[in-house]
């Protein structure tokens, strides 16, 4: 399976942080609106992320839910018909929630930073640095918090789980 370094924060000023991520990066972003369906698993979390009527991916990801950089290893599934799967995993598998945001996406080299903004949560980023065969686990934390440090993320806003864990927290439930 492929995997990353990825961490999870809260952020606290949104213009600065997007500010910082156009300069290292040196690029324009990409904004995609996405619908995350998350499915009831024994282990691991499984997803059908919705782009589209006509698009989605179905992920299947396995990390663990500590604070700062953590390994994930993933396998993504492009669909043509998302709202099929949908219907056909929710009645099998039970949905056990589902996050809406809107993701700025920037790229260098084998690293993503994310700014999502969540429906009902708020604003967060992700750094995400894809392992490459040349690269090792300790490589991707020494990344994950080099890039940390330019985006200015404090450790006190860093978060350990993922959106949907995040919904059922504040719920209190399993529902979001």
């Amino acid at each position: 399976m492929p995997e990353n370094i990825e961490i999870k924060a809260r952020v606290r000023d949104w213009e600065s942080l997007k500010r910082k991520a156009e300069e290292i990066c040196g690029s324009p972003a990409e904004v995609l609106k996405q619908e995350d369906n998350f499915f009831e698993t024994k282990q691991g979390r499984l997803k059908l992320r919705v782009f589209s009527d006509d698009k989605g991916e179905l992920i299947y990801y396995q990390r663990e839910d500590i604070p700062g950089p953590k390994r994930s290893d993933y396998q993504i599934v492009p669909i043509k018909n998302p709202v099929k799967v949908k219907a056909l995993f929710s009645k099998t598998l039970g949905i056990r929630g589902t996050v809406i945001k809107s993701r700025t996406v920037y790229k260098k080299e084998n690293v993503r930073i994310h700014l999502d903004e969540v429906e009902g949560l708020g604003r967060f980023v992700e750094i995400e640095v894809v392992l490459l065969s040349c690269h090792d686990r300790l490589h991707g934390e020494k990344s994950a918090k080099q890039f940390m440090k330019k985006l200015g993320i404090k450790e006190t806003d860093l978060r350990e789980t993922s959106y949907i864990d995040m919904f059922e927290e504040v719920s209190g439930s399993k529902e979001s």
